[in-house]
């Protein structure tokens, strides 16, 4: 129970990745917010299995691209729960375009969502953790920083700015001893995929070094690393969870 007594935030904690890491860290102790969007069923669900299992959740609806929703949310934690020890930004939206199909009303949503929505999160976190004299704040990034698809401009570049932002904010936040840290997952079996055409798990897994698709506890684990004690002399970094596939070069013949 690293996290006893610790409250943790996790947008987009609905379904997927999110809700891998709402539930791990529940499972370490935390009281957890389950934050989400337009999955409501799903993070109901998240919060119903943390209550279940003997732990604390609050559910809270909040679309992160506004600004003033986040402030709002942020409110309503402090009133109910008092301030936040860990934010975990994973919330995010990954549709895909062909380059001259990315207008600008697609690349804001994406660009809001991703980039805006989870800077706006730690800097209202931050507010808590400095108070606090201490915090962890974990970005979700992705492997399309650094290695992406056709169809991804959007969404790589939302990633890329996670980072960079992640290096930044961990040596603006260090002086607080507010550690800020990323990961970055590679092929990752959610929801989402799940009955989408080409979606195969295990072929997938045979092109992944370790031989397997990842999961969202693969994800979750690091997070609880990130969220504890543990990483207290670890900031800025950006942790690869692929398997091995960004050390593999593929060449098409």
């Amino acid at each position: 129970m690293k996290l006893e007594g610790k409250t943790a935030l996790v947008t987009g904690a609905g379904r997927g990745i999110g809700r891998g890491i709402a539930l791990e860290l529940a499972k370490e102790g935390a009281d957890v917010v389950v934050h989400y969007r337009s999955s409501e069923r799903q993070a109901i669900e998240t919060a119903e299995t943390i209550r279940s299992s003997g732990g604390k959740a609050l559910l809270h609806r909040a679309d992160l691209s506004d600004v003033k929703q986040i402030g709002d949310m942020m409110v309503a934690i402090r009133e109910q729960w008092g301030g936040i020890d860990i934010l975990v930004n994973n919330s995010a939206v990954d549709p895909t375009y062909d380059f001259f199909e990315v207008t600008e009303e697609r690349w804001d949503e994406v660009l809001d969502t991703n980039l805006k929505g989870g800077f706006f999160c730690a800097q209202a976190c931050a507010r808590d953790m400095v108070k606090k004299g201490a915090g962890k704040i974990i970005f979700i990034s992705s492997v399309h920083a650094n290695t992406t698809m056709p169809k991804y401009s959007a969404y790589a570049a939302s990633k890329g700015g996670i980072n960079a932002m992640t290096r930044q904010l961990a040596l603006d936040l260090a002086q607080y001893n507010i550690q800020v840290n990323a990961i970055a997952p590679g092929a990752t079996d959610v929801e989402k995929f799940h009955g989408k055409p080409g979606h195969d798990p295990a072929a997938i897994g045979e092109q992944i070094p370790l031989g397997r698709i990842g999961y969202p506890e693969d994800v979750a684990k690091v997070v609880a690393f990130f969220a504890s004690s543990d990483s207290n002399f670890v900031t800025g970094q950006v942790l690869t969870v692929d398997g091995g596939s960004s050390t593999r070069f593929f060449l098409r013949t």
